[in-house]
């Protein structure tokens, strides 16, 4: 189980890393977003490549933040129902959801999009608007996506066994992240205190 513990704890801070990562693709959206309104205003001209990476990214954001989502307990959940019931018994359901539907969901799905994935890449399909971008990147991301949520699946149903072991604590518990607000002051009340120790 150490072993099970540790590959747990690297597919967490992996996804940790790509959810991280991924949250400054919506600072990009908006950008560029911002620059075509921009560009089709003053100038009347626009391209459907701005509007396509929009989406790229929207969809890169979606995907790829899946198993991060996963990680830090914040998808749709039924707490209505599991609550009724004793905590071994809803780590037990959600073994059962992790194994029987999560599991299965991902292998279908990357199976099936990962020919049209190739086939896209060798064949270099490009998008039917003009002026739009290439495809195989964005149908790289469904299955890079649920790669990375079967991935934090199988972190979960590991945290979830050893809970039932009593090695770990209530994996279902959400992780509560720091707010930009919380760090902003964290690093304002920081900074404070090193020019006071250096005053001295």
């Amino acid at each position: 189980m150490t072993a099970l513990l540790q590959l747990s704890r690297w597919i967490d801070a992996l996804n940790e890393r790509v959810g991280k990562s991924v949250s400054w693709l919506v600072l990009a959206a908006v950008v560029i977003s911002a620059l075509n309104a921009v560009v089709r205003k003053v100038f009347n001209t626009s391209s459907n490549a701005f509007l396509e990476i929009q989406w790229y990214l929207f969809a890169a954001v979606f995907l790829l933040g899946a198993g991060y989502t996963m990680l830090r307990q914040e998808h749709v959940r039924i707490d209505v129902v599991l609550s009724r019931f004793s905590k071994p018994v809803q780590i037990k359901i959600e073994i059962f959801g992790i194994v029987c539907f999560l599991f299965p969901l991902v292998i279908v799905v990357v199976d099936l999009v990962a020919p049209l994935v190739i086939q896209a890449y060798v064949t270099q399909e490009m998008s039917s608007n003009a002026g739009g971008l290439i495809r195989w990147p964005v149908f790289a991301l469904v299955p890079a996506g649920f790669a990375l949520l079967g991935l934090q699946g199988l972190s979960e149903l590991i945290k979830r066994v050893a809970f039932l072991k009593g090695l770990v604590e209530d994996p279902t518990e959400k992780k509560v992240a720091k707010t930009a607000e919380e760090e902003l002051a964290e690093a304002i009340l920081a900074a404070e205190q090193k020019k006071k120790g250096a005053a001295l």
